[in-house]
Formats: structure tokens, C-alpha cells, sequence
């Protein structure tokens, strides 16, 4: 499960972190935006619920410095040894620019120095190295963690996912329907032992069609404009679907945009329905070769009027059953 979770504060999310361990849920993933930082929830969840296993999807590579970002990565590893997968890449410029006052520039070659770097520095070694979009002099994490950490690589098109498979510890895929992860992973080839393919899916449990649908259609109109992604999904074959609604975008037309994409679309790339039908289709992606289906549990109006009781519920459901 992707945490934490929307309209509980971190504070009260002990409860929400041992719902989720009882469910079945075995790991929680959290993401970097405009909300809570990638590390501070899950160290709440290291020290709370001490079997789940932990990781960021991602944290990015501009906006901390090399040294933090190990810093930040080898204290996680610490406070939960053996339980902390750090996934990082490389964002987007509205975060970085225009969020964080960084450069986003070459963004390829940072992530792939930034993973150099950490692998390094994460084994306890003195990193002194001219990457070729930074420098670092004599770095030497005081506190290496006695277990390190796997480095996980967002990727979305063949560059990057090459880069995982000859480089990283495992993919972080997003945005994409069942059907496509073949595709993706046919660009890794054959792994390496230990690899893991973690991808985040978008959940809306609700039987309200109408209502995931505008949601859907939302958060793709927001997120599929973005160049990278208009990329990837051009990679993905999508360039006639989803065309009309890059067109409209473009031209200022939101209400357009949003209008442009198929229903079948939508129900592809955002999961909805009864929790039990989330369920189903999520493990679809197990199927297909996805080794952590990470949720991503969007609001309903369910949700919205049931509370924290009616929250404990989906967990349940979603999660398929109560973990020995």
C-alpha cells in the first residue's frame, strides 16, 4: 500500500499501519510530491509495525544533495535493517524547478549517477568521484547500515529500464495496465537473482462508475501530459487513443482533455469497483510478472461518509484476508 494514506494524520496512522498487517499487506511504499516527505512516514511504520517491509517510490534525484540522500537511505536501513528497498528517479521539473528551485537538466545521466553514488556510498565506502553531472569529494557515511539497502530504479521508457536491469537492484514501473507490463519487461531481459519489479496502481474501490471514471480521468489528463509520460505511453502504443486528449491539453481545453479519453481507458489504468474486484485485477499484474503490486488507495464516497470504520474495511477487503 502506498502511504500514508489521505485525510489521516501521520500521527494516527499506527492504526492504519497494523490494519494494513493484518490484511496480508507485507510492505508499504511511499511516494514524494507535495505531501509528506518519502522517509518520514516509513520511519513511523520501522518503528510501529515492525514486519512490514519498506520503501520509497520514489525519491527523487534533484532535490537532495548526494550526501543526504545516502544519509537519509543508510538512517532508514538502520532503524529497520533488512525491511528498506530505496527506489529513486528523477521526477519532474514542475517538482524540481519549480517546487524545489533545482535545475532539472539531464535527467538521465543524474539518475544514473546518482544510483553509482549511492550504491557506493550505502556499502560503506569512501566515495570520492567526478560523476559527470556532479562531483563528490571524500563523502563517507559515518553510520553505514549493517544491511544495505536494495537502490530501485524508476523507469518508464528502454534507456532507463536498461539501466535497471544492468545497474539497479530493481524497476519501479507507474502508469501503466496489466497488459503492458510485458512490454516493459521484455525490455530488462533476463534478471538478475534478487530483482524485484514493483509497480504502483492506482485503486478506486467504489461501484460508482460515474465517479471513478471523473476521477480517472483526472488524475490522467494531469499526469499523462507530462512530456515523460506522453512518452511512455506513446512507447506503449496509446499515441491514437490518447492523441485527442493531448491535443486539447495543449490548447488549453481541460474540459476536452478529460473528455477525450475512452472509458476503457480509464477503467485499464485506474482500477475501480468493489474491493474484491480491485483485488482481482491487481493481481492481474502479479500474472504478468510484477513482483510488488504497490496500491495506490484513491478517495471514494465510501470513504468520504464511513470514516475510519469504513477505511478498516477496504483495508480488509483489499488486502484478501488476515496475515498469520
Amino acid at each position: 500500500m502506498t502511504v500514508p494514506l489521505g485525510g489521516i494524520p501521520l500521527a494516527d496512522h499506527a492504526a492504519v499501519y497494523a490494519a494494513l498487517d493484518r490484511a496480508g499487506f507485507t510492505e508499504v511504499w511511499s511516494s514524494e510530491v507535495n505531501g509528506a516527505d518519502a522517509f518520514t512516514p516509513l520511519a513511523l511504520a520501522a518503528a510501529w509495525t515492525p514486519r512490514l517491509r519498506l520503501g520509497t517510490a520514489i525519491a527523487p534525484v534533484f532535490t537532495r544533495g548526494p550526501g543526504l540522500l545516502a544519509m537519509s537511505a543508510a538512517a532508514l536501513a538502520d532503524a529497520a535493517p533488512g525491511r528498506f528497498a530505496l527506489g529513486i528517479g528523477a521526477s519532474s521539473p514542475v517538482l524540481v524547478r519549480d517546487w524545489n528551485a533545482g535545475e532539472f537538466t539531464e535527467p538521465f545521466r543524474r539518475t544514473r549517477d546518482m544510483l553509482r553514488f549511492l550504491k557506493a556510498a550505502l556499502s560503506g565506502a569512501t566515495v570520492d568521484e567526478a560523476y559527470d553531472t556532479f562531483t563528490v569529494r571524500r563523502f563517507t557515511l559515518e553510520r553505514p547500515p549493517a544491511v544495505p539497502p536494495p537502490v530501485l530504479l524508476a523507469a518508464l521508457r528502454p534507456g532507463m529500464l536498461r539501466l535497471a536491469a544492468a545497474e539497479a537492484d530493481g524497476v519501479i514501473l507507474n502508469w501503466l495496465a496489466a497488459g503492458d507490463v510485458p512490454q516493459a519487461l521484455g525490455v530488462l531481459g533476463e534478471r538478475k537473482p534478487g530483482f524485484d519489479v514493483v509497480a504502483r496502481i492506482f485503486v478506486c474501490p467504489t461501484e460508482d462508475a460515474a465517479y471513478a471514471r471523473t476521477l480517472g480521468r483526472r488524475l490522467i489528463t494531469s499526469y499523462l501530459t507530462v512530456p515523460a509520460y506522453a512518452e511512455f505511453h506513446r512507447w506503449l502504443g496509446r499515441t491514437e487513443v490518447f492523441d485527442p486528449m493531448w491535443k486539447a491539453w495543449a490548447a488549453g481545453d481541460r474540459r476536452g482533455a478529460g473528455a477525450a479519453v475512452p472509458d476503457e481507458v480509464v477503467d485499464a489504468l485506474v482500477l475501480h469497483g468493489s474491493p474484491e474486484h480491485c483485488r482481482a485485477e491487481t493481481l492481474r499484474y502479479a500474472e504478468a510478472g510484477v513482483d510488488v503490486p504497490v496500491l495506490a488507495l484513491l478517495p471514494t464516497p465510501e470513504l468520504a461518509t464511513g470514516g475510519a470504520a469504513a477505511l478498516l474495511d477496504v483495508i480488509g477487503r483489499l488486502g484478501g484476508g488476515e496475515r498469520s
